[in-house]
């Protein structure tokens, strides 16, 4: 059972030697300068709405992000701490 487990290994350390160790071309990273005219890639970031058929952009309650805040009243820390702070004895 070894040997045929050695033999398939080989195959394999043979196909990687035979590979090609030079980059490709026409596989390089997709931006506007390579892509065809009108191509715009974005960020990745979620739409907010849709465009209307006047040409106007329509927002969507339902796609704009929800800001969860916790109510903050009688909280003793602040948000900022000043340059002249005495640092804490480290224990």
């Amino acid at each position: 059972a070894t040997g045929a487990m050695g033999f398939a290994n080989l195959g394999i350390l043979a196909a990687f030697a035979r590979a090609r160790r030079v980059p490709r071309r026409g596989f390089n990273i997709l931006n506007t300068k390579r892509a065809p005219r009108g191509f715009y890639k974005g960020k990745g970031a979620q739409a907010t709405g849709h465009h209307t058929k006047m040409g106007r952009y329509r927002i969507l309650q339902d796609k704009l992000p929800k800001y969860v805040v916790p109510d903050l009243t009688g909280f003793k820390l602040k948000p900022y701490v000043a340059k002249d702070t005495p640092k804490a004895p480290s224990t």
